[in-house]
């Protein structure tokens, strides 16, 4: 029997211990969700543009492929050429660290905000 109860007491303690590491690490790793400053566009791993997101207005990308609008500090794909459409519909985006993808176009719409990034190592 007391065989059992230390087993009982230490797999509670490895439990729990796991638990707290994971929420530690949940805090310290988590992307800042402060609204961003600028959408940065990317065709093929190459940026191609920067685009304040304090200025409203549509721009066509990629040789008429994509088109984004900014309005109101987000920024949305509102057309694209392609099978699926899974860019467009998903939608505003606005905080630091969010982006939008079309890989057929390999376009992608990352948000920056006025902060640094700062890697992170244990």
């Amino acid at each position: 029997m007391k065989s059992d109860k230390k087993t009982v007491l230490r797999d509670i303690i490895l439990i729990a211990s796991l638990l707290i590491a994971g929420l530690v690490l949940l805090l310290v790793m988590r992307p800042s969700s402060e609204n961003g400053s600028t959408a940065v566009v990317q065709v093929d791993g190459v940026i191609v543009a920067r685009f304040p997101l304090s200025e409203d207005g549509v721009h066509i990308l990629n040789d008429g492929l994509n088109t984004i609008e900014i309005k109101d500090g987000k920024v949305r794909m509102m057309e694209a050429k392609c099978p699926n459409l899974q860019c467009v519909h998903q939608g505003w985006i606005s905080r630091s660290y969010q982006s939008i993808v079309c890989l057929p176009n390999k376009v992608i719409i990352t948000i920056e905000g006025d902060d640094k990034p700062v890697d992170f190592t244990l």
